[in-house]
Order: structure tokens, then C-alpha cells, then sequence
């Protein structure tokens, strides 16, 4: 089973890029759990909130990855869960992390924020391209300080699409 992670700033790209790959390669889809969360409180979301939406997250990838299939395709994984608590509560438990290092991903595909327009859907809240930007130096600053294999895509959609592809397919020939 090889293990993908679809990683980065909110509208750049990930879930619609997922379902590409999927419908692409096949495979299992484990979507992101915190927008599930949000749907179903309709309140803000706030620290104590954290551990239950990480945990949530780790149900849907561990249900995933029993089924073994060829891939596994995460729109989001728990380094989100980690930046997003530390962005918006200045604060993320510290087992989240630990839980996020005790598993094995294959690649993660980290998206840039440029040459995409930002889409408000009524979750996200980075709508200025420097917020975004520093999102996604902080995913790499720290897939890189763990020595995580990630590739960057960049571009606009039919590049995006087009790198991603090839990155998949190298990744189930090896």
C-alpha cells in the first residue's frame, strides 16, 4: 500500500485534486475530517476541540488503511490539525504530533498557494495570499524537519494536475 498526502494552505487545490487522483489511479479517498466537524457544530471551532477532530482524522485514515488498498489517498493529514490549532489557538497538544510521526506516509504532495484563486466556502478564513504563504512555509519547514518525502506543486490547475499525476505514478512503480 502506498500512502499519499494531500498537504498545504486551505484553496489550494487538495480535495479537488484528490478526487483527480482517485478517479485516476483508484484507490481509497479519506477526505478531512474537521470539515465533517464543522458541519455538524455550528458554533466556532475552539481548542478543546482539537483533540476530538485529530482523533476523528486518525479513525478515518486507520478505517482506510485496514482495507490495504494499492493506494490511499489523504486529502488532509494530521500536520493540518497541528498548524491550524497552533494559527488560530497559539497552542496544539502535543500528542497530536507524536501520533502524526508514528505513521508511515509514502509522499506527501504540498500545494502552493500561487497561481490559484482563493474561494471562499464559508470555512476558510486565509483569504490574503501572505496568510496562505505562510501556511504552506510552515507545512515545508516542518515535513523537512522531519525528513518527510514531499514534492511541491505549483501552478495553475492543469500543471498542478499534470505534476501530481506523474508524481503518482512513479510513486506506485516503485
Amino acid at each position: 500500500m502506498k500512502v499519499l498526502v494531500l498537504t498545504g494552505p486551505e484553496s489550494s487545490g487538495k480535495s479537488w485534486l484528490a478526487a483527480q487522483l482517485q478517479a485516476h489511479f483508484g484507490g481509497v479517498l479519506v477526505d478531512e475530517y474537521v470539515r465533517w466537524f464543522i458541519e455538524q457544530n455550528t458554533r466556532d471551532t475552539c481548542l478543546a476541540d482539537i483533540p476530538h477532530i485529530a482523533r476523528g482524522q486518525l479513525q478515518w485514515e486507520d478505517e482506510a488503511r485496514a482495507r490495504q488498498p494499492r493506494l490511499l489517498l489523504l486529502d488532509t493529514h494530521l500536520l493540518s490539525n497541528i498548524l491550524w490549532s497552533q494559527t488560530l489557538f497559539g497552542d496544539c497538544p502535543a500528542w497530536i504530533e507524536q501520533a502524526l510521526l508514528a505513521r508511515r506516509y509514502d509522499l506527501h504532495l504540498l500545494l502552493s498557494p500561487e497561481n490559484v484563486a482563493w474561494t471562499d466556502d464559508g470555512q476558510r478564513c486565509q483569504p490574503e495570499l501572505g496568510q496562505r504563504r505562510a501556511f504552506f512555509d510552515q507545512t515545508l519547514a516542518w515535513l523537512e524537519h522531519h525528513r518527510q518525502p514531499v514534492q511541491v506543486l505549483q501552478g495553475d490547475w492543469a500543471a498542478r494536475r499534470i505534476q501530481a499525476l506523474k508524481a503518482v505514478e512513479l510513486l506506485l512503480d516503485s
